[in-house]
This record gives C-alpha cells, sequence and structure tokens, in this order.
C-alpha cells in the first residue's frame, strides 16, 4: 500500500440508483446476465448465472443454494459435524441475497455483470457460518466501540504455463523489464483487473513469474469483496490467455511465497485513530498492535489454511516466521508503518495468498478489536533482523487449527459457531495430507527403510 492516506471514501451509490442502472442496461441489451457470486470457506466463489431480464424481480426473494456448500473441503467434499447442517439435518436450501450495490460487470465476458450476496436462512437472518456474515458480525464489533476501519489487500500471485512450470526466469522485483517480459498477458490481466477492482499498483515480485497487484484502501467487507474479486478475475483472466495462475503460499520449492499483507487503519467520526504521537505509536495504536501480536498464533489459520501455507514461514525469506513486530521492517510479522495522521496503519504479513480474504481481515480486526478492548500493551518494538523474535508461529496447519480453536476471546468475537465450521474445514485438510503416501516419500523410503 502507499504513503497515501487513508481518508475513508465517500458513500457507494444507493442500492436505488444502482437498481435503475441495471433496469436501463437490461432494456437496451447491453446486459444479458448477471453472476450472483459469493464465497465458501475456501473463498471459492461460488454461485449461479442469472439472465437479466426479471433480474431485479427475483432478487428481493434471493436465489437457493444448498447449505452443504458450507460444509465442504477445498475439493468438494462435505465435512461432517458442522455446527448448523449436516447429513442429519438434509443439507436444505440458505438464500442468497443480492446486494446491488456491488454490480460490476464482468470485464471478459461481454454482456455479463457480477452482484455479490449475503447467505440468509429460511427466516431471512444471515447466516451466521458464512464469512461475509463474520466479517460482518466484527465490524459491528468495532462500530460498537466507536471505530470503523479502513483495510488495504496485497495480494501476490505466479503466472505459470499449463503445466505448472513458470514463465519467466530468475528474480527481478519491481523490474519494469520483467513485468514487460510477460507482456502483453500481464498488461491485458492487469487492465481488465482494473475495471473490476480499484487496482492501486502492479509489479514484479520476487519470485520466477511473480506478480503482485494492490488493491486500494477501503471499508473492511469492500476491502475482502474486492480481494475475492481479484482472485476470481486473475485465475479467469489467466485462463484465457492460455496461462495458469495460482494462489498457491508456496507453489515452487526453493523459490518465494505468495502473500496477502494487509493494512490496517482505524478511524472514529472521520479521524484517524492511530494518529501518531511524537512520531511513534499512540496508544490506542499500541493496544491494537498488542492485540495482533497476543493472538497472532490463534489467528493464523485463517490466513494459512491450508497444509501448503505454512511453508511460506522460512527465514530470510519475506515472511515471518514468529509473532514479532517492528517499524518499517520486513522481517516483522506486524510492521508499523508511522506516517502521516492519516497513512499511519498496521500491516499484517502472515496471510498467504491462499487465503479466503473475508477470514482474514476479520481475524486481523478480531486481534485489534481484541487489542483495543483489553488494552494490551505490546512488548518493545523490535528492531534489525526479527527472525526468531517472539513466540514462533503454528508450524503445520494442525498447530494452527488447534490454536485457533483454543483463542476463545477470538472465537467469541468471530463467533463459536462460525470458528468451528471453518476450523473443521481446515483440518480436513491435514487429515487428507497426512493419509496419503507421497512420491517423496516413496523416493526416500522406499528402497532404504
Amino acid at each position: 500500500m502507499s504513503v497515501i492516506d487513508h481518508v475513508p471514501p465517500a458513500r457507494s451509490t444507493t442500492v436505488e440508483p444502482v437498481a435503475d442502472v441495471i433496469r436501463a442496461v437490461v432494456q437496451n441489451g447491453s446486459l444479458r446476465e448477471i453472476e450472483v457470486a459469493w464465497p465458501d470457506h475456501s473463498g471459492h466463489v461460488l454461485g449461479k448465472r442469472i439472465p437479466a431480464a426479471g433480474f431485479l424481480e427475483r432478487a428481493p426473494g434471493g436465489f437457493p443454494f444448498c447449505d452443504a456448500a458450507l460444509t465442504w473441503s477445498i475439493t468438494g467434499e462435505c465435512q461432517e459435524g458442522a455446527r448448523l447442517t449436516d447429513w442429519q439435518t438434509g443439507y436444505p436450501d440458505m438464500i442468497a441475497v443480492p446486494r446491488l450495490s456491488t454490480f460490476s460487470w464482468l470485464p471478459w465476458r461481454e454482456g455479463a455483470g457480477q452482484v455479490l450476496a449475503d447467505l440468509v436462512d429460511h427466516r431471512g437472518e444471515l447466516v451466521r457460518t458464512a464469512p461475509r456474515t463474520v466479517l460482518r458480525r466484527v465490524t459491528d464489533r468495532l462500530a460498537g466501540i466507536g471505530l470503523t476501519a479502513q483495510v488495504g489487500v496485497e495480494l501476490e500471485f505466479y503466472l505459470l504455463r499449463p503445466d505448472g512450470s513458470p514463465l519467466a526466469e530468475a528474480i527481478h522485483c519491481y523490474s519494469l523489464q520483467k513485468s514487460n517480459d510477460l507482456d502483453p498477458a500481464f498488461g491485458a490481466i492487469v487492465d481488465a483487473v482494473g475495471r473490476f477492482v480499484a487496482v492501486e499498483g502492479s509489479n514484479s515480485e520476487y519470485g520466477p513469474g511473480q506478480l503482485e497487484i494492490n488493491l486500494a484502501h477501503a471499508g473492511p467487507l469492500e476491502a475482502a469483496d474486492q480481494g475475492m474479486r481479484l482472485k476470481y478475475a486473475v485465475r479467469e483472466l489467466a485462463r484465457r490467455a492460455g496461462m495458469l495462475a495460482t494462489f498457491m503460499a508456496k507453489p515452487l520449492t526453493g523459490e518465494s511465497g505468495s502473500s496477502m499483507h494487509l493494512h490496517l487503519s482505524l478511524w472514529r467520526d472521520g479521524e484517524p485513530v492511530f494518529a501518531p504521537a511524537a512520531a511513534a505509536e499512540n496508544p490506542l495504536m499500541r493496544h491494537a498492535i498488542g492485540g495482533v501480536l497476543r493472538h497472532l498464533p490463534g489467528i493464523t489459520v485463517y490466513g494459512a489454511p491450508t497444509v501448503n501455507s505454512a511453508k511460506r514461514y522460512q527465514e530470510h525469506s519475506f515472511a515471518p516466521t514468529s509473532a514479532s513486530w517492528g517499524g518499517d521492517n520486513r522481517t516483522a510479522a506486524v510492521r508499523s508503518l508511522i506516517e502521516s495522521p492519516a497513512a499511519t496503519r498496521l500491516e499484517l504479513r502472515t496471510g498467504g495468498a491462499d487465503a479466503n480474504p473475508y477470514w482474514a481481515v476479520a481475524a486481523l480486526l478480531a486481534a485489534a478489536v481484541a487489542g483495543v478492548e483489553d488494552e494490551v500493551e505490546p512488548p518493545a518494538r523490535g528492531v534489525g533482523n526479527l527472525y526468531g523474535a517472539g513466540g514462533p508461529l503454528p508450524a503445520t496447519l494442525a498447530e494452527a487449527v488447534s490454536a485457533a480453536r483454543a483463542d476463545a476471546r477470538i472465537g467469541e468475537i468471530l463467533g463459536a459457531d462460525a470458528v468451528h465450521d471453518m476450523t473443521t474445514v481446515a483440518y480436513a485438510e491435514w487429515r487428507a495430507y497426512i493419509s496419503e503416501v507421497t512420491a517423496w516419500e516413496r523416493d526416500r523410503y522406499l528402497r532404504l527403510a
């Protein structure tokens, strides 16, 4: 994120004018189809393609989906033990209610648009385990102490050949020439993505064919919406260009992992409450940092939800290995950026590109809320090389799930049922992993064990 001040944007267009716009483009034939989209726990964009004709009439009642979608793994296998639904309930419908203010044209399909939806049950109440609901719950908690937030999302990914091999060689972070080498595909992707989400900038990153796109800061829900849409768009645009875009956290052995860095500032009545005191963190910012550090083991799984995620956490990799914090220091898990009052913010660097943006943002906010409410004081700000400073991060997905389940304070803010279901899905990944005999094991042990 740049040093551009985090001034909260003006309120988005109200629903009624958006409905008028949709109605007009349907009538003139420009809009023929609308995707109704929402995320599962793994961050996959689920939904239906709805004919634009008649959409506005159907939208208030929503569109039904089997609620098994909030129990299944990244490969679509239903996991038993979810709090609200399972085989015993018969997996009834939940209803996706479109939020018309989120309408955007799809830049890769002419005549098609997309709206994001909240999930409700048959009583019209938000499904409390749905990722978008979880984030709404945390922002409501923040509002309860008189605060709002601005969040900036930075996402890294690799552009690969269809067989999974890198499109580029060597490491040339920030290289415009390397970005040029990946054109016209990379330029076309960024141009199209910029018509779908608010792009602040893009650059080549620290791995061969690795790239980064930074999104403009926004309120937490809009920031997560844009993070999900960015991943959706990049994958589809790369596919149409004959390439594979992956947000896998560590796709190549020995190369840089892909992160989802989150920048956070807090506000009260339109004024930045992280405004520095004598070029240092003020008490409220210190408490937010203290909360993030105290609860970092317990929130790690929400930013690192796969078996592969923890492989990012290696020394001297620009990914953190412990619950440390510092100033403008990329060896720390939490980076404190003291700039102008409106641009002062903290950055959480533990999240991987494979995370669901709604869960990742909600978990960061929950830890900051806990720190502010509990007035948690962080340890002294670290300086220099902070690898090894602070307590260790969970080393495996199983450890991350255990830490999340043990953190009752964060569970209370996020919602115990939602935490249970999300960690159930995450632990299914671990069970699948440890039961699989890999090629590495056979190569290493078949003749020597």
